[in-house]
């Protein structure tokens, strides 16, 4: 069993890379030994002037900064339980998430000021506020200043003993099903996420990785597998498919991680070849299906550099991955299937895929995957049904639909929870979105479940299309139908829409297209 910590893990990489560069924002670049500097130095000024101890909940509302960092190491080292908060969430899932976890110290970028002074009223048990500021003119009456909090303290906080099986995190779902669920991780679970990283997605020396989604989630899971190989992590505020394309060039990134729609954007830019991409060797992706004709047009484009992910926030960040070789299939139909797949459980993980009864399904057939991993989550907050639900005599109840072939590929069928059911056939969104991506006209698809007489719920497609290009609804009907060989699982009806609802992580909506059809009614299936 593992016998490290998240803030040891930290503590190695300044120890041994102390002057070469860490950290690049913007256009300032620390040290290795300047991050321990300003994180140990927060860590002292959070015990002694906050009273922040082990066990403490602190929860962070920030855009990707430098500070994250800083705050990150700091919280670990105090023992302390960091509470990630999505900026793009709304004031009230923050709300509830805090009171939820009862956090008693907020960190937040003073850009966040506005959101903080008006969620403060409903905040039950926050006391204590610390502002990240580059002008503590600018900090607000109370708050103490995170800047100031490091520069009045010393950098040797008081030691800490930490278990690896205390709790490093609380990181919240989407909440694009219902409330949010609190997802409690351990030190433990946590490093384990960073050696399977290691091992699985292909980081070398030196990595010069860049990182365009949030530290929050996805991007800060990916921060340490670059630190212990003496990397630098470019850090992004925003994504802007041009701004990194230039960046590639001029920093020499070698890696990135992206969700899906972030690659469609970078394909379908107009300065895609305005930069050299010659020292880019590996884009991840994942954390939401990707279109296999898309992911064919990134491999012709950018070379089999690719590496997928797939996993969910209880065993962070994957338990089954596809390497760059796993993307060279010779044979065009094998390749398509490959693509479509979500890659082979990784090495730390044991797959089933079972009915509802619980049993084995046939060899090929869909079931639920069922996961045993060296980094699955404690439970979730509070929530002891859902735990027990979720967690069986050791086994993670993912609650994902797939299928696995005979080499082990997993292809994802669809949530569990996510399935159309229409005349009492069950309909899985995924395939038939799929298909829809194979047709010319269409740049991204997304199919739901909508309220209909006859059939209890029938299937919609909503769908953008490529600028310039068009298609019919009857069009689309028909090509599903002729690529399926049936009509049972084509939309009865498409809508086109400017634009497909994301969630603050790059997933697709499906609760906010399903509300224009399903609201005032008693249920939602």
């Amino acid at each position: 069993m593992i016998s490290q910590t998240i803030a040891d893990l930290y503590d190695r990489c300044i120890q041994y890379y102390g002057p070469h560069e860490a950290l690049t924002y913007h256009d300032r670049t620390y040290t290795y030994a300047e991050i321990g500097s300003n994180a140990l130095s927060l860590a002292c000024g959070l015990q002694a002037a906050l009273g922040i101890r082990k066990g403490t909940k602190v929860a962070f509302l920030m855009p990707n900064c430098p500070e994250y960092v800083f705050c990150e190491y700091a919280i670990a080292k105090t023992g302390a339980i960091r509470v990630p908060l999505a900026v793009l969430l709304g004031n009230s899932d923050h709300i509830y998430m805090m009171n939820h976890a009862e956090c008693t110290a907020l960190i937040y970028h003073q850009k966040m000021a506005e959101r903080v002074e008006t969620m403060l009223p409903e905040l039950e048990t926050v006391t204590q506020f610390i502002c990240v500021s580059d002008d503590s003119r600018l900090v607000p009456e109370g708050h103490h200043h995170l800047q100031t909090l490091i520069a009045k303290h010393d950098s040797d906080p008081e030691a800490v003993d930490i278990d690896p099986e205390d709790l490093v995190g609380i990181y919240f779902t989407g909440g694009t099903t219902g409330r949010p669920k609190g997802v409690m991780l351990s030190h433990r679970a946590w490093v384990y996420t960073v050696l399977i990283e290691m091992l699985e997605f292909g980081f070398g020396w030196e990595e010069v990785f860049a990182y365009l989604t949030p530290l929050t989630h996805a991007g800060g899971c990916l921060l340490l597998p670059v630190l212990l190989r003496k990397g630098r992590a470019v850090i992004f505020d925003h994504f802007d498919p041009s701004l990194f394309l230039q960046t590639v060039e001029a920093e020499g990134i070698t890696s990135t991680f992206m969700v899906p729609t972030m690659l469609y954007g970078l394909l379908d830019s107009p300065d895609l070849n305005k930069y050299s991409l010659r020292s880019l060797r590996n884009i991840i992706y994942g954390a939401a299906p990707i279109a296999p004709e898309r992911l064919k047009q990134a491999i012709n484009h950018f070379g089999p550099i690719l590496t997928q992910l797939f996993g969910q926030t209880e065993a962070p960040m994957c338990f089954s991955a596809m390497s760059h070789s796993d993307h060279i299939v010779d044979d065009p139909e094998r390749e398509r299937e490959i693509f479509s797949s979500a890659g082979r459980p990784t090495f730390h993980a044991r797959i089933r895929i079972l009915d509802d009864q619980g049993s084995p399904v046939k060899p090929g057939e869909p079931g639920e995957i069922v996961v045993k991993c060296a980094n699955v989550m404690q439970g979730y907050l509070k929530n002891p049904e859902a735990t027990a639900e979720t967690l069986q005599d050791g086994w993670l109840y993912t609650g994902d639909i797939a299928r696995q072939d005979e080499e082990g590929f997993l292809y994802i069928v669809d949530r569990k929870k996510d399935m159309v059911v229409s005349g009492g056939f069950n309909i899985f969104p995924r395939e038939i979105e799929d298909v829809l991506f194979d047709h010319p006209a269409v740049r991204h698809a997304a199919v739901i479940g909508v309220p209909d007489e006859k059939w209890g719920e029938a299937v919609k497609a909503i769908v953008v299309l490529y600028e310039g290009k068009s298609a019919t609804e009857k069009e689309l009907i028909d090509f599903v139908k002729q690529r399926k060989g049936s009509s049972l699982v084509a939309p009865k009806s498409v809508e086109f829409w400017d634009e497909i609802p994301l969630t603050n992580l790059g997933k697709l909506d499906k609760k906010a297209m399903r509300e224009k059809f399903w609201a005032g009614k008693g249920r939602r299936v």
